[in-house]
């Protein structure tokens, strides 16, 4: 099929690439067009940042894509779960794809062209419109949306790319060891559409292809006898995955009065203490928790009126310095802290109705907590409560002000070809292996390289009882064998589902690495069909890998890292 014979068939317009106020859905009100089977060359399911960037891959070699969504946000933990990026120091200069580094230039450009900022503001190279203290740009989750569709412009109006939101996949036709088709479901109407195609990279956010296909797949905690990690525990625990939360932006508007309604579960979320190991040091709801690294008790203050430091600084979004006088009431903070890190179940792995009452439970913290800050929370100066915080709903274009999806930092993984384990990132164990020094000692490094990252292995705690598990890592490489599954020849992994362990899911689950890992896959897709062989046997042969690594490099995916220290 050629590439406008595929958009004529879709029947489907071209949406406006979208400026200030974000539509909710590309195809709202086009689904009864929609024919109930669809081809393309790549078929990515999931539209965060691994889907968007296998997308942009596979678009970039020529090849046809469908792109589908559950939500109707593209951008994933970036957007629909509204978390500003986690990143290594140097990603200004290296460290990160050319098409990650354009996104983020890109955000920054449309704060420039479409946002009021004061000319100290514009003026800055590397502008953080929040100035936010965890990431060098901090800023509203829609911008990402809006700079990601700015990306997909081209390929939207030639028709070489179509993207279904609102589709969540609900079986898989698979053949022998070859899935053969997707079909998704129209969360509008309850439609369904059946997407073949030679090649699919499952993106989602939990590994939702995987079970749909009967790839084989783990969750939770692997045992230290089949991983060999010196942190993992002696029995295999499949049900202890990281918390969940559920984040939301905030302002604060000095003297206003903006308290919610008193939410159902308040009472139970205002007293409720984590059964942790080591244990928590108190109250869920306190400014005091378990300092990641040592586990003891650490404070931070909060004080959204002077926003010098602490929690409210930590992820502010939106600092009203940066724009004209006027332009924002107050500045804006998102929540995702210890406090809403969701630790009573998981969202998947479970049935339907008890995924359910864990996503509402996790709606029901972050909307307890914001009451508590809002009412019963210690202020410095003795009182409680600050009346003048409120939600945004505008940023995260939801009736709630809550994002529009849980943020999700563990999922469902592939039994891979390669697997990543603590022993080939882990600082200290690195050290006592190889002898070397803190300043010379390198991760493992990779024959098949198809991207780098770094990041400390961060494990928020868990739904098994875990308390957090923080260590230092070294500056990491990607495999491509990571992203292969052992049997599937032509399913890929395009996000945390690649084959890392529950230890090493903390440092490969963040912004940049996602990213990355979505871009290895659909180029290795898109390279595959060029060259008619599986990426197994792409993998395995030299020449092949070499070539594909080639061409990689070549589209600004940096396969090995230059010296840099540990996290």
């Amino acid at each position: 099929m050629r590439r406008r014979e595929f958009v004529r068939w879709a029947g489907l317009s071209v949406p406006a690439i979208l400026q200030g106020g974000l539509l909710s859905g590309m195809l709202r009100g086009q689904e009864a067009r929609l024919p109930s089977e669809l081809t393309a060359d790549v078929i990515v399911i999931g539209g965060g940042l691994g889907g968007c960037a296998a997308a942009l891959a596979a678009l970039r070699a020529g090849n046809r894509v469908v792109l589908t969504e559950e939500t109707d946000w593209l951008g994933g933990q970036l957007s629909a779960q509204a978390v500003p990026p986690d990143e290594h120091p140097w990603i200004e200069s290296f460290g990160a794809t050319r098409s990650y580094q354009a996104l983020r230039q890109g955000i920054r450009d449309y704060y420039r062209e479409h946002y009021p900022l004061t000319a100290e503001a514009r003026a800055q190279a590397h502008l953080n419109p929040g100035g936010g203290s965890v990431s060098r740009l901090c800023h509203e989750p829609r911008v990402a949306v809006a700079v990601l569709y700015e990306m997909f412009a081209s390929y939207l109006g030639s028709g070489q790319l179509l993207i279904l939101l609102d589709h969540r996949p609900v079986a898989a036709e698979v053949e022998g060891d070859r899935v053969r088709s997707v079909t998704c479901r129209s969360l509008r109407d309850g439609g369904q559409i059946t997407l073949a195609g030679p090649y699919f990279v499952d993106a989602t956010e939990m590994g939702d292809l995987l079970p749909l296909t009967e790839c084989e797949y783990v969750t939770g905690f692997e045992s230290q006898s089949e991983t060999g990690e010196p942190h993992a525990p002696s029995e295999a625990q499949p049900a202890n995955m990281q918390a969940c939360t559920w984040c939301f932006p905030m302002e604060y508007v000095a003297g206003e009065e903006f308290t919610i309604a008193k939410p159902e579960q308040y009472d139970f979320w205002k007293d409720f203490v984590p059964e942790l190991d080591p244990p928590w040091p108190g109250k869920l709801f306190d400014f005091t928790y378990s300092h990641p690294a040592t586990l003891k008790p650490r404070t931070l203050a909060f004080d959204p009126a002077k926003e010098a430091s602490g929690w409210w600084l930590y992820r502010r979004i939106a600092n009203k310095a940066n724009f004209t006088e006027g332009s924002y009431p107050g500045s804006i903070s998102l929540v995702n802290w210890p406090q809403n890190d969701y630790l009573l179940g998981n969202l998947f792995e479970v049935s339907d109705e008890e995924a359910a009452r864990h996503r509402e439970g996790a709606r029901q913290l972050s909307l307890s907590l914001l009451y508590w800050l809002q009412t019963d929370a210690p202020r410095p100066d003795g009182g409680t409560g600050w009346p003048g915080l409120r939600l945004r709903p505008g940023l995260v274009d939801t009736s709630d002000g809550l994002a529009k999806y849980p943020y999700i930092r563990e999922s469902r993984r592939i039994r891979a070809l390669e697997t990543v384990v603590e022993q080939h990132l882990s600082t200290d164990y690195r050290m006592e292996e190889t002898g070397l020094s803190r300043e010379e000692v390198t991760a493992v490094d990779y024959r098949d390289s198809v991207g780098i990252g770094s990041y400390r292995i961060d494990l928020h705690p868990s739904t098994g009882g875990d308390n957090y598990i923080d260590l230092s890592s070294l500056p990491f490489q990607i495999p491509l064998g990571a992203l292969i599954p052992r049997r599937l020849t032509n399913l890929l992994a395009g996000n945390k589902n690649l084959g890392v362990t529950h230890i090493t899911n903390g440092c490969y689950r963040l912004h940049p690495v996602e990213w990355n890992i979505g871009e290895a896959a659909g180029a290795v897709a898109a390279y595959a069909l060029r060259v008619g062989e599986t990426p197994a046997a792409i993998r395995e042969n030299g020449s092949r890998l070499s070539q594909f690594q080639r061409q990689l490099r070549s589209d600004g995916v940096e396969t090995a890292w230059p010296r840099a220290r540990p996290r």
